[in-house]
């Protein structure tokens, strides 16, 4: 989906667990670990982690098997593990399986590589920024115009960081400029609207959730100017995918504390694991055997009962088209009225 010392904790009153702001804010400060981390390697370190790092962390198996696939596993399994959640929305989920096969399917045949990768950068991009706004919207408390100006701003600007990071072996010199240019533009309108638009929050705390929100982008613009590629993607993957975690974690404890609705944590009850423990571990072992094996196999078998070599299957097809739904679903179920968000409170 989408702090101090506070982390989450049962309510007194019925054993619930409520996902803590404090705990959210907490995860921001990835942040300035990352800038220190660049300050020192530029100042004392030669700029050895420029050099060994790759442009991005999913050029890291690891990486993907920690931050990357997991999560958009593990709201996969939320979704199709529990019958009731299925069977509410599986028309939309046909209909966008349909939308991908024939977009990504017919659509490639006609439409540049380039422009596919930019429209996919993009809503990566919408999916994690909308994530940790909509997220501080309650806290700020900013009018729809305030808080969508500060949405498009955060977006406009890390679609080109986004770009410039991921296309940039295609890009020229001066292309890559213009790139600095328009993305440094927007971080600084976004700077200016979130001087004035801070008056809308009612405290000093929210005024530090919207700070950042802001302050997330424009590390990423920073590190990104510097070079340092991979960290500019880590800040803002890593935030997203543990405030993710946040929301299916409590959700799953919530649902499932009293008497385990699903086959998943059935299974698990009879093995003792906690409840906290479930779904992480199941997604993150599902993610490590896709990432290191699953092509191997599909492929294995593909030449040994078919006699043709397929790559890539699982990767980029199978796990491409989970990215995608999981983009596309998570817009509406963690909405007021989803079935989703009865297992959901919230604490400072």
């Amino acid at each position: 989906m989408s702090s101090a010392t506070v982390s989450l904790s049962p309510s007194a009153s019925d054993n619930q667990l409520t996902v803590s702001f404090r705990l959210l804010l907490c995860l921001y400060a990835i942040i300035p670990l990352c800038l220190l981390l660049q300050f020192y390697d530029g100042w004392f370190g030669e700029h050895y982690l420029q050099q060994a790092l790759p442009s991005s962390p999913n050029h890291f198996l690891l990486f993907q098997i920690l931050f990357g696939t997991p999560h958009i596993i593990a709201s996969t399994v939320l979704m199709i593990s529990n019958r009731d959640y299925l069977q509410r929305y599986q028309r939309k989920l046909l209909l966008m399986t349909a939308a991908i096969a024939v977009f990504f399917g017919v659509g490639s045949l006609f439409i540049p590589y380039r422009v596919l990768y930019i429209l996919v950068a993009s809503w990566t991009v919408y999916h994690v920024l909308r994530q940790q706004h909509g997220i501080g919207r309650s806290l700020c408390r900013l009018p729809v115009w305030a808080f969508q100006m500060l949405l498009w701003l955060s977006i406009s600007a890390g679609i080109f960081i986004y770009i410039g990071i991921f296309l940039k072996n295609s890009l020229d010199s001066q292309q890559v400029e213009w790139i600095k240019h328009l993305s440094g533009g927007f971080c600084i309108a976004l700077v200016c609207g979130s001087l004035f638009c801070q008056r809308y929050c009612p405290n000093s705390f929210s005024r530090w959730f919207l700070w950042a929100n802001t302050f997330l982008v424009l590390s990423s613009f920073y590190l990104f100017v510097q070079q340092y590629y991979f960290l500019a993607i880590l800040v803002p993957r890593l935030v997203h995918d543990a405030t993710a975690y946040v929301f299916y974690v409590t959700h799953d404890y919530n649902k499932h504390q009293k008497q385990p609705q699903n086959l998943l944590y059935r299974l698990t009850a009879q093995w003792h694991l906690p409840i906290f423990v479930v779904l992480p571990l199941f997604s993150f072992v599902l993610a490590f055997v896709l990432q290191a094996y699953g092509d191997t196999l599909v492929n294995f078998i593909s030449k040994t009962f078919f006699e043709v070599e397929v790559r890539k299957v699982v990767t980029l097809g199978l796990l491409g088209y989970l990215a995608l739904m999981h983009y596309y679903t998570e817009a509406f179920t963690w909405k007021k009225d989803s079935p989703y968000r009865q297992f959901i409170g919230f604490s400072k």
